[in-house]
């Protein structure tokens, strides 16, 4: 996407390591007095970027090191950052520098350029964008996420609010948040703010069925359960096809709204099978990876797609990414990590680049402050 005009030359560059959300080391990256870190993914799919190049402590080093002073006009002058990462390290592709690096580093770029113009961040990506997207909440964790001895094997189960407005979604999350810790009877949360519970899935889903003024989703992240062949529900192993209509039997009962990663990551046939009544979204299938959201697309596996910068690095990957989606009618969904950082910035990408859905978690202030960010844009009329 065209960013605005302007000038910026990039002097003065800073990385440091910092603590997320899980207690655990990523990377924070100064660019002329304005900072942006990235988060760090606990599931994560086989084909995304690994964090950093080598390790972090070489990220962080290269970037204190950095050398070149270059010309920043608009967000598509980040090729020029991603040239001389390339031919430095002798990269194939720049993601080779780590999607953690990446990430903070051109987000630090673009932070820099927007107080340069004294715009918002997300004016650099577009300055037209007047879609807010409708805030994805994840209110039970499962899976990898939890540490509940007989856990559900779906990493989240999502509540998508009916509202009009992100006030009005605001509210709803954070009510039936509260409501359903109440029902679950639940005092424990997991690393993304989550309540934790030994319930099933059905009775899990039967629960916030009750809830009229949201709609279900599901990041079910198969991949974490998948092995030889079938899918392990602890006390039952489901084939492909069982397991392929199973998922379809839970959207139908439930009109779950929202389906993440029903399957393996390599089974992009099977995810053509999942009823598209709902949206059927690739993100262990995807990556935020051009090649692959093509492929997906290509074979009619997903309809909706999970977009997490991180997974590649590179924002112009990212917008990539978004105008393929758009031109092919698939919707996009920006997405947090389970380990996360104070930074909002997710909530500017995801207005700026007129995203459906972000999916960014309810409590914690690692969440609230995407939230809340979401909320100053819509006070500033745009």
């Amino acid at each position: 996407m065209q960013g605005i005009s302007g000038f910026m030359i990039i002097n003065k560059i800073r990385a440091r390591a910092i603590k997320d959300s899980r207690n655990e080391l990523t990377i924070e990256v100064e660019v002329n007095e304005q900072r942006a870190s990235s988060p760090s993914g606990k599931s994560k799919g086989r084909y995304e970027s690994k964090p950093y190049y080598k390790d972090l402590k070489f990220c962080v080093s290269f970037l204190n090191n950095w050398k070149w002073k270059i010309e920043i006009n608009n967000f598509k002058d980040l090729i020029k950052v991603e040239k001389i990462i390339s031919k430095e390290l002798r990269l194939k592709r720049v993601n080779e520098f780590g999607g953690n690096s990446l990430f903070a580093f051109e987000s630090a770029i673009l932070k820099a350029l927007a107080k340069e113009q004294k715009k918002e961040l997300w004016q650099i990506i577009n300055p037209a964008a007047r879609k807010l997207p409708v805030p994805a909440g994840n209110v039970i964790g499962g899976g990898l996420h939890s540490n509940n001895k007989n856990h559900p094997v779906f990493q989240e189960f999502l509540i998508i609010p009916k509202g009009k407005n992100i006030r009005k979604n605001y509210r709803i999350l954070k009510s039936v948040y509260l409501k359903v810790g109440e029902k679950i009877k639940s005092k424990k949360i997991n690393d993304e703010g989550a309540w934790q519970t030994d319930l099933s899935i059905e009775d899990i889903l039967s629960t916030l069925s009750e809830f009229k003024e949201i709609r279900i989703g599901l990041d079910i992240a198969a991949s974490s359960f998948y092995k030889n062949g079938t899918y392990n529900y602890n006390y039952f192993f489901l084939s492909r096809k069982e397991q392929i209509d199973y998922i379809n039997r839970l959207i139908k009962k439930y009109e779950i709204l929202y389906t993440e990663d029903p399957l393996d990551e390599e089974d992009f046939s099977g995810f053509r099978k999942i009823s598209k009544n709902n949206l059927v979204v690739g993100d262990d299938l995807t990556v935020t990876n051009f090649y692959r959201v093509k492929k997906a697309i290509k074979m009619k596996s997903t309809n909706a797609v999970i977009v997490k910068p991180n997974q590649t690095g590179s924002l112009l990957e990212v917008d990539a990414v978004i105008k393929l989606c758009k031109k092919q009618g698939i919707k996009i969904i920006f997405s947090h990590r389970s380990g996360e950082t104070m930074d909002s910035a997710l909530a500017d990408y995801a207005f700026g680049f007129e995203a459906d859905y972000i999916k960014c978690g309810i409590a914690t202030k690692w969440r609230d402050v995407k939230l809340k960010r979401l909320l100053e844009i819509d006070r500033s009329k745009f």
